[in-house]
């Protein structure tokens, strides 16, 4: 199963497709989405839009994984303009009706390092482990979107042994 995963935002967006089959992961393709910074928020909204759904077109993926928002108080401004780059995002899975799966990014640091506070560098050493990779994923956006398809994978993965179990134990109920 493919998923592709979305580090959002206004200027880089990072994108990660990942095959997540029988035991093992595999990175298909990860890169940045950049955007023009002099060109006016719809103009930005739009090449976003346009590359997302390439992206989906060329990978077909089941699921798209994307990195819920975070803001500081301080700064409501950048909330505001990444919240339209993530609806930008998850409108175009939605027409390419892809499942949309969102994650906390405490809860990403956890499903690969086991710690919810884990530094870039942790992450970014944990994803090459993972992935066999022979240098540490880079840019940070790239490194993200790679972190939410491989915690939306063992998601994936943990509900779909666990419905197993489940089956399992109903055929054996059912015997009785």
């Amino acid at each position: 199963m493919i998923i592709l995963g979305i580090d959002p935002g206004l200027q880089v967006c990072g994108y990660a497709a990942v095959d997540i089959s029988a035991g093992s992961e595999k990175l298909i393709e990860a890169g940045v989405i950049r955007t023009d910074e002099s060109a006016g928020l719809a103009s930005r909204l739009n090449q976003i839009a346009d590359d997302i759904m390439s992206l989906l077109e060329k990978f077909g993926p089941k699921i798209v994984a994307v990195e819920e928002l975070y803001s500081h108080y301080k700064h409501p401004k950048t909330a505001i303009l990444m919240g339209h780059a993530r609806g930008v995002i998850l409108q175009m899975a939605a027409m390419k009706e892809a499942e949309v799966k969102s994650f906390a990014a405490t809860r990403i640091k956890k499903s690969l390092t086991g710690n919810g506070r884990a530094s870039k560098e942790q992450m970014q050493r944990s994803i090459q482990s993972t992935l066999s990779l022979s240098k540490l994923p880079e840019p940070p956006d790239v490194a993200d979107a790679i972190a939410v398809a491989l915690c939306c994978g063992h998601q994936v993965r943990y509900l779909e042994e666990f419905e197993a179990e489940i089956d399992e134990f109903n055929v054996g109920a059912d015997d009785e």
